[in-house]
């Protein structure tokens, strides 16, 4: 228990009100961590240490380094967790610039930003872990359903492996886990919203949806508290010779070997 304690640990989980980033806040604070969260609005009183903060803002994000850095002295955890499915289905055709470049904003620049501007103080300790959460689309695009957003998840992937090996001789470990179907509000308002579209229940919409992936072996979407328990392991110590490395936790969905 000792190597997955993160007593004396700062950890900032950005998107951290809601989904995923919720259950990962919860799961690193029940190991003893200093938890910091942030999201553009806090509907749901988060009783973690809140900042307001558009990721997809420049300025924003300086604030919110500025405001962690007097209360905290910087952060030991970093779990770039915002991002999400914004651009409608359909294909190349209908995805326009400004798709493209939202869906850019949010699920790439946005984590290389923050990491920018937080790294320093991690180099300046010889210490820090930064977790990526991706997406199995980011190995597996639907053109039809997620064409941006999974050339956006590639991208954070590709940019996640160079940057843990820029960074494996400063003592800070980068990683990237990728999520599969997860049962989360923005997921279960995905399957409505196609099933309504397709004039067949939520029901048959999961199973299409899910058939197009070559379905779910374990016969189940993935509770947030799994994918949290995962991201709590490799920020502890029990992980300290990891770096690099994506982590799928898919129910073994992904059809690749890699």
């Amino acid at each position: 228990m000792e190597l997955l304690d993160l007593k004396g640990k700062r950890a900032l989980v950005t998107g951290g009100t809601k989904g995923i980033g919720k259950a990962i806040a919860d799961e690193l604070a029940k190991a003893g961590a200093q938890v910091i969260v942030t999201a553009r609005t806090n509907p749901d009183k988060t009783p973690h240490h809140f900042i307001a903060a558009d990721l997809t803002d420049a300025n924003q994000v300086t604030q919110l380094a500025k405001e962690i850095d007097n209360a905290f002295g910087g952060v030991d955890i970093l779990i770039n967790n915002v991002g999400g499915l914004t651009t409608p289905s359909g294909g190349h055709s209908t995805l326009t610039d400004v798709h493209w470049e939202q869906e850019l904003e949010l699920n790439l620049i946005s984590a290389i930003r923050l990491d920018r501007t937080l790294i320093p103080k991690m180099i300046e300790q010889e210490s820090g872990v930064i977790v990526h959460i991706s997406s199995v689309a980011g190995k597996q695009a639907l053109w039809n359903l997620n064409l941006a957003y999974a050339v956006s998840k590639a991208a954070l992937n590709s940019y996640s492996k160079a940057l843990a090996t820029e960074l494996a001789g400063k003592g800070v470990r980068v990683l990237t886990v990728a999520p599969g179907a997860t049962k989360t509000a923005p997921m279960v308002r995905f399957i409505n919203d196609y099933a309504t579209s397709a004039g067949i229940t939520a029901e048959e919409g999961m199973k299409q949806l899910l058939a197009q992936t070559g379905g779910i072996p374990m016969g189940r979407m993935a509770e947030p508290e799994e994918v949290a328990q995962l991201v709590h392991f490799l920020v502890s110590p029990s992980a300290a010779y990891l770096t690099g490395a994506i982590y799928a936790i898919d129910g073994g969905s992904l059809p690749v070997v890699s």
